[in-house]
């Protein structure tokens, strides 16, 4: 049973027991009323039967002093014998529900018929003269006996009246105690009630919201919960929603901790990963920069000895000027020297220093993971506007036009931080389209909600652009676009890639051939012990693979 209709049981069993107890008061108060009208009523008879009573004594003494002083003109008005008929009529009418009083009225009415009937008699005497006979008439004490008959009937019925009178008054001071009493019943009976059925509700309500309280209790402090209420009311409902909610939450638990499990295990598989490709690369720098040393001194060796056969070649030539060679043979020795050692002699050199330059590089690559950077508070503003001085002769051959916007301060080494931005504006510059006039922006754009910790900046020009096959590979090493344009080895966007994450940023690139190129740089504003590589992948434009994306 819902809490709603136990509280209305609540208004309605006192309501029910309040209507028993209203309808006991009304017929109380309809008895009170009854007998107070019944006692109204008898005295109403009682002063009409007086009422009655009174015209006729007072007639029969007026007849009794007109006969002592021998007054003969003495007559009983006709309208008090009617008046005395209506009221007796009356009295009649009053008693009718009592068949005792209605006989006693008809004895009253022939009684006044007899006692006026020798009223006319006197009186008509009187007129005549006869005094005497009206003596003898009151001697005869006939008169005495009609008015004694009458007022005996009158007193009959009034004593008849009087015991009915006094027995509705003691029912109507009865029914008036009676409906005190129930009143006071009725208000005490209604308030223990109340008391009562409040005190059963509250007491089991009360218990179970104590049982509910604890359960709350139990849950929030992740403890076992009291068994479930029984019952369909919202108590019960809310103690099954929390043994739900307990249930859930240790079924989310028991997830949470597999979670955990899995995810320390994945934790320590990725630390052993990142240990194992820590030393890996570490092998493959020191392997790269112990090649690099050991191909340094072969190549010094082959310069030398292509510089001493230069020598030899000169010190043969000279010869054979000087020798007693015939013409032919001299001049076929001379072709050989000049043209065919010669030639070889140049693609010699030229592939010992390109093979040294690539050399170079790859020591200057592998130098960027074990150079120690001394990280402070560097104004970006300051590098880009070094780098562009730097570059001012370029930039005026090209004749392009340069726009820096407000660059914010970032935390990082500012050696290397001008390096990576040395390389991209450098970038910018070479790759200019010579068929339109060259426009290079260095700027910054918002970071994306959740990344507010790194700055991006970016480097936009309008001149060759990049092909999009060769995006996914723009920034690996001797990856070189465009190499009839600008002469290199293609390790700097490499380079730069390798500075920005050592700062914990990221790199990336949005090109459209023909229309140029921007390069994006998310760098850290503020120094961070534990800086937050993957928050690059987290900003807007930032692509699936490293470090570049595609339009």
């Amino acid at each position: 049973m819902r809490l709603t209709t136990k509280g209305l049981l609540l208004i309605a069993i006192p309501a029910v027991f309040e209507l028993a107890l209203l309808s006991a008061l009304v017929k109380a108060q309809v008895d009170t009323e009854q007998a107070e009208r019944w006692a109204v009523h008898s005295e109403d008879v009682l002063r009409l039967s007086t009422a009655i009573l009174e015209p006729v004594l007072l007639d029969s003494v007026r007849l009794r002093g007109a006969v002592l002083n021998a007054h003969s003109s003495v007559t009983t008005p006709v309208s008090l014998w009617m008046d005395v008929d209506r009221r007796i009529d009356e009295l009649a009418e009053l008693v009718a529900d009592n068949p005792s009083q209605v006989e006693h009225a008809a004895q009253i009415r022939e009684s006044v018929q007899a006692y006026r009937q020798w009223s006319d008699r006197v009186q008509d005497l009187l007129r005549a003269g006869r005094r005497r006979d009206v003596v003898a008439r009151f001697n005869e004490l006939a008169g005495a006996d009609v008015l004694d008959h009458f007022r005996a009937e009158v007193a009959a019925f009034q004593a008849e009246e009087r015991s009915l009178d006094a027995q509705r008054s003691s029912a109507a001071e009865a029914a008036r105690d009676q409906q005190q009493m129930l009143t006071v019943a009725a208000l005490l009976g209604s308030l223990v009630f109340v008391a009562l059925a409040v005190w059963l509700f509250t007491r089991g309500v009360r218990g179970r919201l104590a049982v509910l309280s604890d359960n709350a209790r139990r849950l929030a402090s992740n403890e076992p919960l009291a068994p479930i209420h029984s019952g369909s009311d919202e108590i019960a409902q809310l103690d099954s929603t929390l043994h739900e909610t307990s249930r859930r939450l240790l079924e989310a638990e028991r997830i949470q901790a597999r979670f955990h499990a899995d995810l320390a295990r994945r934790a320590d598989e990725l630390a052993r990963i990142n240990e194992t490709l820590r030393q890996q690369t570490q092998e493959n720098e020191m392997f790269v920069y112990s090649v690099s040393h050991d191909l340094r001194a072969p190549l010094v060796n082959l310069q030398g000895f292509s510089k001493e056969l230069i020598h030899a070649c000169d010190d043969l030539r000279l010869a054979v000027r000087e020798s007693s060679l015939a013409p032919a043979g001299r001049q076929h020795i001379e072709r050989v020297v000049d043209e065919d050692i010669g030639e070889a002699l140049h693609y010699l050199q030229t592939a010992v220093l390109r093979a040294s330059h690539i050399i170079d590089a790859l020591l200057r690559l592998s130098r960027v993971g074990h150079v120690e950077y001394r990280r402070q508070q560097v104004q970006v503003r300051d590098i880009v506007q070094r780098v562009i001085d730097a570059m001012q002769a370029s930039i005026r051959e090209r004749h392009a036009r340069v726009v820096v916007r407000d660059l914010p301060s970032v935390w990082g080494d500012p050696t290397a931080l001008e390096q990576v931005f040395a390389n991209l504006i450098g970038n910018a510059v070479n790759y200019l389209d010579p068929q339109r006039e060259g426009r290079i922006e260095i700027g910054t754009t918002p970071a994306p909600p959740g990344v507010q910790s790194l700055r991006i900046f970016y480097v936009k020009d309008n001149g060759l652009g990049i092909p999009a096959i060769a995006l996914p590979r723009l920034f690996s090493a001797f990856q070189r676009l465009h190499g009839n344009v600008v002469a290199g080895e293609g390790i700097g966007l490499a380079l730069v890639r390798r500075v920005v994450e050592r700062h914990g940023g990221r790199v990336w690139a949005e090109s459209e051939e023909g229309a140029g190129t921007t390069f994006y740089v998310s760098l850290p504003e503020a120094d961070s012990r534990t800086p937050r590589r993957e928050a690059g992948a987290r900003i807007a434009g930032a692509p699936a693979l490293p470090g570049v994306t595609t339009r």
